[in-house]
């Protein structure tokens, strides 16, 4: 019987729905601030949008230089216009429904539905530029970096940077400078074995829990892998500059030849991706 594979392509947008169960994260508290004031435009951003989440309450969230706007299918509200004029880049809405809100250049705010937690590298943060969030399936809040990745636990934060073809956990504490290097964690996506995926703009790397390997077929290295996801026959999915491919766990058959952007598999089992040619 010969399997057939759908892959749906999108042009314009994908809205990405979380449907995983989801612990709270207990939080220090300091340095919080309270939502004082919401701003309720007639219309969402007007400038670069860089993500959309919906929650399990059905609301859109919607990350973008002008803040994080909310909306509940009637109207939209900017919930970060009194908290900080940081551009918005990557949502993450955890176990418990708390939201996880990442920067260019502020580095993470915690929002609890009443106030908000900024986490920097003053608090351990690897960087202040946070590219993607991800929670595994243990609670852990991992946020991909320029230049690495933090693992947050729930009381501190355990660094991993890059370094040429080796990924490894650095014990020293030093943050790395708020400026965009060459590389970037774009994508972290967790296997049904537990192993955890990391795409960069350089190798792609997996994660066993004790270290990180290069992931390779025919002895070539993944480059420039922007999004991973996991279907849910267990196939790895990974979307770059090298175009789309599937993984089944011992062969990679590549499924389209142009740019892959963002994946998605819907309830049916469809995978939705965007197609496009890089700049430059």
């Amino acid at each position: 019987m010969t399997s057939h594979v759908h892959v749906y392509i999108l042009l314009m947008f994908v809205f990405c729905v979380s449907c995983r169960k989801q612990n709270k994260t207990e939080l220090p508290k300091d340095e919080v601030k309270s939502m004082t004031k919401d701003v309720i435009p007639s219309y969402g951003p007007n400038s670069v949008t860089r993500s959309v989440k919906q929650d399990r309450k059905g609301n859109l969230w919607i990350a973008s230089w002008e803040g994080v706007f909310l909306y509940d299918g009637k109207s939209f509200t900017n919930l970060t216009s009194e908290v900080s004029s940081s551009r918005f880049f990557s949502i993450l809405e955890d176990r418990k429904g708390n939201l996880w809100f990442g920067t260019i250049g502020s580095g993470v705010y915690y929002y609890d539905g009443g106030s908000f937690q900024n986490f920097t590298t003053r608090d351990g943060l690897i960087n202040n530029e946070i590219v993607c969030i991800y929670e595994d399936r243990i609670g852990n809040i991992w946020f991909g970096a320029n230049g690495g990745v933090s693992r947050y636990d729930g009381m501190s934060f355990r660094n991993y940077t890059m370094t040429g073809d080796v990924m490894s956990e650095d014990k020293t504490g030093r943050s790395l400078p708020d400026v965009r290097p060459s590389n970037e964690v774009s994508s972290i996506w967790e296997d049904k074995t537990g192993k955890l995926w990391f795409g960069t703009k350089g190798n792609t790397f997996v994660y066993d829990g004790k270290a990180f390997t290069v992931f390779k077929y025919n002895d070539k290295s993944f480059m420039n892998v922007r999004s991973i996801i996991g279907d849910r026959k267990g196939n790895i999915w990974l979307g770059g500059n090298n175009g789309l491919w599937r993984y089944d766990g011992s062969i990679c058959t590549r499924v389209a030849q142009k740019f892959g952007g963002f994946i998605y598999e819907d309830r049916s089992g469809y995978i939705w991706t965007s197609l496009e040619t890089p700049e430059g």
